[in-house]
């Protein structure tokens, strides 16, 4: 299969410090577009985990390609708003957008506080929600556009015990993929979604739970090419929210 070539195009990915996001960001990168890269960790503000946006925008560049690394709590309007200003100012476009950045909170339900509820809410979904509606615009105006929202296999109620803010917020978010596709599909813009059914391997993973991390577990940078092949098809192919395995099958039938 011919590679696919995104020269010219401008990829937004949330959570891109690391991880998964890290991973698509570089993905498109390799095809040739350049890349905002957006999180709550840069090098004046850095996690206890390990990575940042200006490192993955310093790797984005290292490819010879376009990278902004913008600062932004995606649950609040005013920084998403900023977030859409400073991408359009830096490239004059966007074409793909990744709802990627996501928290989670494990607890019973019972002993859940609401704040944490709102907190996993607020970015889960309505922080996709609101990146959404921020890009939308300008997608809408040139008549084309990718939006992929990163969902989980914890939309299963058996894997969803101790975190049912995450998994809400996450059932949530495949209803606005499949919902959304079909208002936008006269627009030509697709919107899909990846349910990661397996544990990976992610930065935040190996830091909390070390000890649990096996090599059967996925890699971010597969996970990462999943996204970008979702990212990347015909416009008709909009309203599907596929599970890891189902991408991968897919993958090899078109190879």
């Amino acid at each position: 299969m011919k590679p696919i070539d995104l020269t010219g195009a401008v990829a937004v990915v949330t959570g891109a410090s690391r991880g998964i996001g890290r991973a698509a960001a570089m993905a498109f990168a390799r095809a040739g577009a350049q890349i905002v890269c957006t999180a709550r960790s840069t090098a004046a503000t850095p996690s206890k985990i390990p990575g940042t946006i200006d490192e993955v925008a310093e790797q984005v560049r290292a490819l010879g390609r376009g990278a902004l690394a913008v600062r932004c709590d995606i649950s609040q309007e005013e920084q998403v708003e900023a977030l859409a200003q400073c991408t359009l100012d830096e490239f004059g476009r966007i074409d793909i957008l990744v709802n990627n950045a996501a928290v989670n909170f494990r607890a019973p339900f019972a002993e859940t506080p609401m704040k944490r509820w709102d907190l996993v809410l607020n970015v889960n979904l309505r922080g996709s929600v609101l990146c959404t509606k921020a890009f939308l615009p300008h997608m809408l105006k040139r008549g084309s556009g990718s939006i992929v929202n990163v969902s989980s296999g914890a939309v299963n109620p058996e894997l969803a015990l101790g975190i049912v803010p995450y998994a809400v917020s996450k059932a949530g978010l495949e209803m606005l993929t499949r919902a959304l596709a079909l208002e936008l599909r006269p627009h030509h813009i697709a919107v899909n979604g990846l349910r990661i059914e397996t544990s990976v391997a992610s930065e935040g993973a190996v830091f909390f739970n070390p000890e649990a991390v096996s090599p059967d577990w996925d890699t971010p940078e597969a996970v990462g090419a999943d996204i970008f092949w979702l990212a990347t098809r015909a416009p008709s192919f909009t309203g599907h929210v596929l599970t890891m395995a189902e991408v991968r099958a897919a993958m090899e039938k078109t190879a």
